[in-house]
């Protein structure tokens, strides 16, 4: 249980900062803008923070597509993965929720949870499958045997914040189906009808990723 409980605190924080960095210090905000740099880092802190928190507890996946890669990378058991899933899915929405809670109280002029969205449905599902496979390949990478794992947190967020900036213009990002869906459960309508693309792309860049790697890699990674 302190697996699990680890992997929702960590969601959590990352829906929080990432999504609220968004939120509260987008480009329309005309006082704190950081624009798609400062969300971009925002979202790799989060993940390097939390990597250096809770990685020595549950591995730090705070993912959905991480945790399926380990999956089927055979790193993971299934009994694992399944609650590992469930329980970043509600720390996902926790950070929704408290995020709306103080959005809806501070006239923010933007989205009231950072939820994703796209407007062009080909784009999007090959930027989220191929951004997802990358970063599971720099996961898979920096968690190896022989890689300089004391590093493994800093390789993983400042990918994150790589992809983010390529990425923000056509989805918002997620390579993340639990950041996903806990901002589309509070913004509904177009964010809550587009969510499933933000669930299989990422899936299934995962995916691809866990077979290229076992296919690559010369020793098997650290689960």
């Amino acid at each position: 249980m302190k697996k699990y409980l680890a992997e929702l605190i960590g969601t959590m924080v990352l829906v929080l900062m990432g999504c609220g960095s968004a939120v509260f210090a987008g480009a329309a905000q005309p006082f704190a803008a950081v624009g798609t740099l400062g969300v971009a880092f925002a979202f790799g802190l989060s993940v390097v923070a939390m990597v250096y928190t809770i990685g020595k507890i549950s591995g730090c996946h705070i993912n959905p597509a991480i945790t399926l890669g380990m999956l089927v990378a055979n790193k993971i058991s299934a009994k694992d993965a399944g609650f590992y899933i469930v329980f970043q899915v509600i720390g996902a929405i926790l950070g929704s929720a408290i995020l709306y809670v103080l959005a809806k109280g501070s006239g923010s002029t933007t989205t009231l949870t950072g939820a994703n969205g796209y407007t062009d449905l080909i784009p999007a599902f090959v930027a989220e499958t191929v951004f997802t496979f990358i970063f599971l390949m720099v996961v898979f990478g920096s968690t190896s045997k022989g890689a300089a794992n004391n590093f493994a947190g800093l390789a993983i967020g400042l990918a994150l914040v790589l992809i983010h900036i390529v990425c923000i213009p056509i989805t918002g990002t997620s390579v993340n189906p639990a950041r996903s869906i806990g901002p589309a459960l509070f913004q509904g309508g177009e964010a809550l009808s587009q969510l499933w693309l933000f669930i299989v792309a990422p899936f299934l860049g995962a995916v691809i990723a866990a077979f290229v790697w076992k296919a690559i890699d010369t020793e098997p990674a650290e689960a």
